[in-house]
């Protein structure tokens, strides 16, 4: 902290101070499926602070993520490191380190990174680089998970995202790739090997919310998802495809999202090795799935995102409901310098 003060006050190049402060709560009761049946709740702070140079092209930013379950005192509670460089060059933008996954273009489906997965890995391990036009964008993640030992198995991720509309932005096109690397702890015991899970994402999707329609907003999208999982031990390759749809509509301050999946078992190694392989939600172990998320922003501007929702499961043997109640509050140095002006802010996003 003294440091990055004594070079904030040098007049040698421009630079300046930069801070963040990012809150959330989250309550999440699950019901209706005997091996899923939980309460999450837990409160998250993210504070970061950091000094940015040449007009915010460069920055080095620290923190800490503290989470804390409610309901058990100080017990129980996890710290995460925030340390990364960032590089905003307009298009091309860059962060190497331990860095939010909010820098992310979207969120990471649940096919990809379960409720659960997302509660408890706040940030990305590795780097992030990204390009972005208006357009469209690529972005490229590398996220080393564990680190091996004696105790914990290596394991990392590779993905690879990107999105282009046409059409005056109406259509759009793209995909969502993702690599998981399950390999051994050191010294590894006898017959345990090294593992491979590839999810493939191709789709095309409308963007209709700048349409003259009755809601506020209205987006669809349809693609393949195709995987390939092994267990080097066994040197089969499993190989399920399927359909996946996807629908959100907000009107005001209401809201529905549904994922469709219709296919073979998207993860057919989760009994062997569970999210340490398949990070996303076990409900693709289904031939089809379908989960419905009806939700209200009760509160939503510029630093609020007090959020509300039911989703529903349900598979061929599952029908489970989830309430959830979840709260984000974010404030940082710019937002924090117009907080006196009528400045339009977008809104921010529920992270949860």
């Amino acid at each position: 902290m003294i440091l990055l003060l004594a070079m904030a006050a040098s007049s040698a190049i421009a630079q300046q101070v930069v801070w963040s402060i990012d809150f959330g709560s989250v309550f999440d009761n699950r019901e209706g499926d005997t091996s899923n049946d939980q309460t999450i709740a837990f409160t998250r702070l993210a504070p970061e602070v950091g000094i940015s140079l040449l007009d915010g092209q460069h920055s080095l930013r620290g923190g800490v993520v503290w989470d804390q379950p409610i309901g058990n005192g100080w017990r129980d509670y996890r710290l995460n490191p925030t340390l990364y460089y960032r590089y905003n060059g307009g298009a091309w933008r860059a962060s190497f380190g331990m860095l939010p996954r909010t820098q992310m273009m979207e969120r990471a489906p649940k096919f990809l990174w379960s409720d659960s997965i997302d509660y408890r890995q706040p940030n990305i391990r590795g780097l992030l680089v990204q390009y972005v036009k208006p357009t469209g964008y690529v972005e490229f993640i590398l996220d080393w998970r564990q680190l091996q030992t004696e105790t914990q198995r290596e394991a990392f991720n590779v993905v690879l995202n990107s999105r282009y509309a046409f059409g005056g932005g109406v259509a759009y096109a793209g995909e969502r790739l993702q690599y998981n690397h399950l390999a051994k702890q050191k010294n590894a015991p006898e017959g345990q090997g090294v593992n491979d899970d590839f999810m493939f994402n191709p789709f095309v999707g409308l963007d209709l919310s700048r349409k003259a329609l009755p809601l506020d907003s209205l987006n669809v999208r349809v693609g393949a998802l195709i995987g390939m999982q092994r267990c080097r031990m066994e040197h089969t390759w499993h190989k399920p495809i399927g359909v996946l749809a996807e629908l959100t509509a907000e009107w005001r301050w209401l809201g529905v999202r549904e994922t469709f999946y219709a296919g073979k078992n998207q993860m057919p190694l989760y009994g062997l090795f569970g999210s340490e392989l398949n990070m996303g939600s076990p409900y693709y172990q289904a031939k089809t799935y379908s989960r419905t998320d009806l939700y209200a922003h009760i509160i939503s501007n510029r630093y609020v995102d007090f959020e509300a929702a039911l989703n529903f499961h349900v598979t061929k043997d599952v029908f489970a409901l989830w309430q959830q109640v979840s709260l984000r509050f974010y404030i940082d140095n710019t937002l924090w310098s117009q907080r006196g002006s009528a400045s339009k802010a977008a809104k921010i996003s529920n992270i949860y």
